[in-house]
């Protein structure tokens, strides 16, 4: 019996239909997954960032907030102990991203390899990352005493050398934290780079190898330029985390010896928690929250620039 013209445009139509009827199920479940997370970023991430920006704008009392507009913002660019939180913090950042990726770099090539002994030395190096950053810093407290006991400077005592005030001093208690934060962020980049050093040819090192290369022109002419993509993500995420940096400086030094590691993030906790100043602690948070993301997307215009 022949199909009639209706018969055969259902047969053509409902196939159609049932995979978009499908595709809308799907998008609605993965929605209702969603949602329990999303509610979570509303309610404890999105809104008080809507309300941080609100109170930038006003003086906040206990009863009935007064608008001052961008008074809080000029108290941030001209006070001296919040130019000074924005210096310590950039230098912070700098010092932290360079040595990270630096001693990150170095490790990936050193342990990058089949072998299996080499999974013990991975995991052993990567510890100090999943370890609670109030514990590493509490840990590194102790190890910086600055009297002859002190660990580290029982050590330098082994090799003749005076011991050294760490965290007691205004010259080098920042170094004393960025090299602490370098020693914790560096395992972090090294996994990375060592993904990243999986994805480079093997055969771009035996050619070279049989064209009398030697190891830095391979390292700078095969491996550097492959490893160009992980440089840029790692160095937009060690430069943020430079800049939020607020534990390590709280456990250790809590802004001293006078102010001499005060940061961005410890400055606005006291003025915000301890004096109660939320106004002009909430503007410092949107002029972090500012500087982040044109750190992220300076970063992101350089790199298609450069890959171009």
């Amino acid at each position: 019996m022949t199909p009639t013209l209706t018969q055969a445009r259902s047969r053509t139509v409902t196939p159609r239909r049932r995979p978009k009827r499908m595709r809308r199920r799907g998008t609605l479940i993965a929605w209702a997954f969603l949602s329990p997370a999303l509610l979570l970023f509303l309610f404890f991430k999105f809104i008080p960032m809507f309300e941080g920006l609100r109170m930038s704008f006003f003086e906040v009392r206990y009863v009935g907030d007064r608008w001052v507009g961008l008074d809080n913002y000029a108290t941030i660019m001209t006070d001296d102990a919040f130019v000074s939180a924005i210096w310590h913090s950039i230098v912070l950042a700098l010092g932290t991203t360079a040595g990270s990726l630096l001693l990150g770099l170095l490790f990936a090539l050193l342990i990058e390899g089949p072998a299996r002994y080499l999974w013990f030395i991975r995991t052993a190096a990567f510890l100090p990352v999943v370890t609670t950053m109030a514990a590493v810093a509490e840990v590194w407290r102790i190890m910086y005493h600055p009297a002859d006991s002190g660990m580290i400077n029982t050590i330098l005592g082994w090799i003749a050398l005076d011991p050294q005030p760490f965290l007691a001093s205004e010259h080098s208690s920042l170094l004393s934290i960025m090299g602490m934060s370098i020693w914790r962020g560096t395992p972090y980049d090294m996994m990375i780079f060592l993904a990243g050093l999986v994805g480079v040819d093997r055969t771009l090192y035996e050619a070279a190898a049989v064209d009398g290369a030697t190891t830095w022109h391979r390292l700078r002419h095969i491996t550097l330029p492959a490893l160009r993509p992980v440089f840029w993500i790692l160095f937009t995420l060690a430069a943020i985390r430079g800049l939020r940096v607020f534990v390590e400086v709280y456990v250790l030094t809590n802004g001293g010896p006078n102010g001499s590691t005060e940061v961005l993030m410890t400055l606005i906790y006291k003025l915000g928690f301890q004096k109660g100043e939320l106004g002009i602690a909430s503007a410092g948070g949107i002029v972090l929250f500012a500087a982040t993301l044109l750190l992220t997307v300076l970063t992101q215009v350089m790199r298609r620039r450069q890959n171009a």
